[in-house]
């Protein structure tokens, strides 16, 4: 994988080079609602170097949804389903398995797990990949890894800008939000989806490794967007 942001600019689309290999290991995840945590058991992946950028996305779909414009930032004002949407198309585009279906019901979306295509990161996976072997609330000192509103200028950035996590994946905190594959709790919220990470705009507070978000499938906001991942090699 080639750290350097400008590899990102591409003739033709190389997703699969910017991925990470991530070891298996146990996280524990936490929500500060119901002051419930739980064990997960996170199997080996891989997951994006970076957020999904603009130039990238409309590559794949044709299209430029992103409130401000530029090809190395990430591309943002992009819902789940949209997310959901272009997994499949660019997991099409290179000739593997799809990972999503339609189900039954409106609306609804099923994850073929055995699948070999792009996908959306679990909320698990997501905290294993962020937290990189590390045990505190960050992988680093704030300024020095994300973009936020105390040093954003309220604005979005280039991804890439920040320094990595041990692991080498940038822009875990801060610049957008990244769209995750789980319900965020049924019971309460329906079918509304986990958001990590925090934002350009966001307070310093929501900018940890532990911090869970919701958001509906169909929302799209300025500073949401998603990174790629996929299943180990069986």
């Amino acid at each position: 994988m080639k750290s350097d942001v400008e590899s990102l600019h591409v003739e033709s689309l190389d997703v699969e080079s910017l991925l990470v290999a991530i070891p298996a290991g146990q996280v524990t995840l936490s929500d500060r609602r119901t002051r419930r945590t739980w064990p997960v058991e996170v199997a080996a992946f891989r997951l994006g170097a970076f957020p999904v950028t603009q130039e990238v996305y409309a590559r794949v779909t044709g299209g430029w949804p992103s409130a401000t414009r530029g090809g190395q930032l990430p591309v943002e004002s992009v819902s789940w389903r949209d997310a959901i949407r272009f997994c499949n198309a660019l997991t099409r585009q290179e000739g593997l398995t799809p990972a999503y279906r339609a189900g039954v019901g409106e609306g609804r979306v099923e994850w073929d797990v055995a699948a070999d295509g792009y996908r959306l990161p679990t909320e698990a996976e997501w905290e294993r990949a962020c937290r990189a072997g590390t045990a505190g609330p960050r992988y680093g000192p704030l300024d020095e890894i994300a973009w936020y509103r105390g040093n954003s200028g309220e604005h979005l950035h280039k991804v890439g800008d920040r320094a990595p996590n041990p692991w080498g994946l940038y822009d875990m905190l801060g610049n957008v939000w990244d769209w995750c594959w789980d319900t965020y709790d049924a019971e309460v919220y329906g079918d509304y989806k986990v958001l990590r990470g925090g934002g350009w705009f966001d307070e310093h507070w929501s900018c940890r490794a532990s911090v869970r978000r919701r958001g509906h499938p169909d929302f799209q906001v300025d500073d949401v967007g998603f990174r790629l991942a996929r299943s180990a090699p069986r």
